[in-house]
């Protein structure tokens, strides 16, 4: 008995030795793979610190010797981007507000209503997925031109509008509900706008709050679209302006990394504020997508 608990015990240790080994190579390995992704970021700003005599220098100079903010000032005396700051805000705020709004709507109509065609276009919506969005960037801008909407906050906004994955997303949670809310809510003389943001919304503000945090930041960071839609620097989002700065400022590395630092900025602290709220929204997406 001794011998075979001897042997037992043997094992385990052995398993146990095994899964430490295992946690402290996956630890290691984790450390490695983030500080490769997050080196880029830091070269960026060291690089947004540095003198133009160090940026160029043939040595490699992982810290600024001479750090310096002169970039950041060039970039707010001698660009527009307070403007783009304003303009990324204004038709992010739209584009978030709009997305969630009609993707609710939509959810909700397609979960618990009834009418014809509903599946029709359910089946449509999921089709959508197949279609990568730049593909639709030639119709977009040929219907903004023909309505005149070039070069203006709808032209920038209504194109962007598509959002399959976060119709999906309320519609199966809308599903999970219990139909015996709706009964209820019916029989006291609810009609379905109050169904809608009286029951089933307020149900699931922490999904709300994650997609509209996931939208605002892909919407800021979006460039293809607004770079074809702005034509002139006072209508143009930070993440065109500051193409138009590098095209202005030549090889002078270090104002163009101050302005893609500055460009980057509140997308990093509105991730650093609502970091679980992001991770719930990609989970959420990824599982879709999935």
């Amino acid at each position: 008995m001794r011998t075979a608990a001897a042997t037992v015990g043997r094992g385990e240790g052995g398993a146990l030795r095994s899964l430490n080994i295992g946690s402290i190579l996956l630890t290691i390995l984790t450390v490695i793979c983030a500080a490769i992704w997050f080196f880029p970021l830091y070269w960026a700003v060291a690089t947004s610190l540095k003198p133009e005599d160090e940026v160029i220098a043939p040595a490699l100079q992982l810290v600024p010797f001479h750090p310096t903010i002169a970039g950041y000032k060039y970039i707010i005396a001698n660009s527009n981007i307070l403007i783009w700051y304003l303009n990324s805000t204004i038709t992010s705020i739209a584009i978030t507000f709009l997305v969630v709004f009609i993707s609710v709507c939509c959810g909700y109509a397609i979960s618990q209503l009834r009418f014809p065609g509903r599946m029709l276009l359910w089946w449509v919506i999921l089709a959508s997925l197949m279609i990568p969005v730049p593909a639709l960037i030639v119709n977009h801008f040929i219907i903004m031109a023909k309505v005149n909407f070039l070069n203006t906050y709808p032209g920038i906004v209504l194109p962007q509008l598509i959002a399959p994955v976060i119709v999906i997303v309320y519609k199966q949670f809308f599903d999970t509900v219990p139909r015996d809310f709706r009964e209820a809510s019916v029989i006291d003389g609810a009609n379905e706008f109050q169904l809608l943001f009286r029951i089933f919304l307020p149900m699931n503000w922490g999904i709300t709050t994650a997609l509209s945090i996931i939208t605002f930041i892909g919407a800021w960071n979006s460039f293809l679209w607004p770079f074809l839609a702005t034509k002139t620097e006072d209508m143009m989002t930070v993440t065109v302006g500051i193409v138009v700065v590098q095209d202005a400022f030549g090889v002078y590395y270090a104002r163009l990394m101050s302005g893609a630092v500055m460009a980057g900025l509140p997308v990093a602290i509105v991730y650093l504020l609502f970091q679980r709220r992001v991770t719930q929204a990609i989970t959420l997406s990824a599982g879709i997508k999935g």
